[in-house]
């Protein structure tokens, strides 16, 4: 079993992507502990996040504050949510944080069933917890819950693997066709895309691009595909690869079988509906290019728009790293199409956006305490009217490095993303 740990100063964040799990019928709350009760039994995100808020308010200092857990059993496990359930508890105890709320999920949308415990770093005297290695007590951790449930061990190969088969291009480095080759020839293996653009708009977080070229060959007219690296500016950084240097599976032809092949599982593809969702809310709460981003970013997200020379926008592309997909703006909904963004980022033309997002879920909890019940909550609206943060934008790829061997890399992506939310209100210049 691997454990990822991630922390952030975003709360909501970590509650509204794990709920939207919950409401996309891909997740489910296992159970939480000293979470408040509801007279009702169902909770929105708001109001799971009113059992953090006094620890929180007890202090002030500590940025990161917000933790976000996985257990990731290896695929060939069968784990009961009993199990599970205890897992989690014993996992708590021994990691320092059994006195702390936290609330528990179990994700369905992926072959490997695992959870997601949310949580805060800091007592209720406003004490920080100790992370002193952290790491090292999380992997004895699990060796021990290995051992306790019968359950495959995670080898250090598995471990060390993470970093090896996905990184971006890094020119100044060398050997830039290696590190190309490693990309090109696993990408297909793990993410669905249905054209060049959204191929490209993928390999351009890795800081590679593709051209095509074209030719008269033998009396016939044949097209090839070249490779080129680019620098963090997106910018060419090196002469082009030819597709065949990184084997068949690089060029055209088996790009194309890829397409169709990635045509047909998207088409009902359960994801689609979290991820408009997920925009929506973006689009609801900021109007800004960088914020808008950021917050898609937070949910493991990335935003790829095109320009061309006079900065006019002509595509955008959302790479969802937790389904290993890729969406062309207007595949989502004509309301995510380029010439929206365009509207909205270039031209200040504020799309109409139709819908509400409720998180409401039920949950078994470790405390008689009680709240009224209340009106839906909508997500929008705690965007739209929440307290708004500075913090520095970061780039639209950073750390979303994806993992190898089938590995469900979501949890450390998503929670290594998750940053401060600077959210404006509509309209707002």
């Amino acid at each position: 079993m691997i454990a990822k740990i991630g922390r952030s100063a975003n709360l909501y964040g970590a509650l509204a992507y794990n709920q939207l799990k919950v409401e996309n019928e891909k997740g489910e709350i296992l159970f939480g502990n000293k979470i408040i009760e509801t007279a009702s039994g169902n909770y929105s995100v708001a109001q799971l996040a009113q059992s953090f808020t006094p620890y929180l308010i007890a202090n002030r200092n500590t940025e990161k504050h917000t933790l976000h857990i996985s257990l990731n059993p290896d695929p060939k496990d069968t784990v009961s949510d009993n199990r599970f359930m205890e897992m989690a508890d014993a996992y708590m105890q021994e990691m320092g944080y059994g006195q702390q709320p936290y609330v528990v999920f179990k994700h369905t949308d992926i072959d490997r069933s695992h959870i997601h415990i949310v949580s805060v770093c800091v007592d209720e005297q406003g004490k920080k917890i100790s992370d002193s290695y952290e790491k090292m007590r999380s992997m004895n951790v699990c060796r021990e819950l290995e051992r306790k449930y019968g359950l495959i061990p995670a080898t250090d190969k598995e471990h060390k693997q993470i970093d090896k088969v996905f990184r971006p291009v890094d020119y100044k480095a060398g050997d830039v066709k290696s590190q190309i080759a490693s990309i090109v020839r696993h990408l297909p293996n793990y993410y669905k895309y249905q054209t060049l653009g959204e191929y490209n708009a993928l390999l351009s977080l890795f800081n590679v691009t593709t051209g095509k070229v074209g030719g008269e060959l033998q009396g016939e007219m044949r097209q090839g595909l070249l490779y080129i690296p680019l620098n963090e500016k997106g910018e060419r950084a090196g002469h082009p690869f030819k597709a065949s240097l990184f084997g068949k599976n690089a060029g055209l032809p088996a790009l194309e079988l890829h397409y169709a092949k990635s045509k047909e599982t998207l088409k009902d593809h359960p994801a689609k509906p979290t991820i408009k969702a997920a925009v929506t809310i973006a689009m609801q709460s900021t109007s800004d290019k960088e914020a808008f981003k950021k917050q898609l970013g937070e949910q493991g997200i990335n935003v790829v728009a095109r320009r061309n020379d006079t900065g006019l926008i002509y595509g955008i592309t959302f790479i969802d790293h937790n389904s290993k997909t890729v969406w062309n703006g207007s595949r989502l909904g004509k309301e995510f199409s380029a010439n929206i963004f365009n509207d909205y980022w270039n031209n200040n033309i504020e799309p109409e956006i139709k819908g509400s997002v409720k998180l409401q879920s039920k949950i078994s909890t470790s405390n008689n305490g009680d709240i009224p019940p209340d009106e839906p909550y909508h997500l929008f609206d705690f965007l739209n009217n929440a307290q708004k943060h500075e913090g520095d934008l970061i780039d639209a790829f950073g750390t979303l490095l994806p993992e190898a061997q089938g590995e469900d890399y979501q949890e450390q992506d998503f929670a290594n993303r998750l940053k401060k939310k600077r959210s404006r209100k509509r309209g707002q210049k």
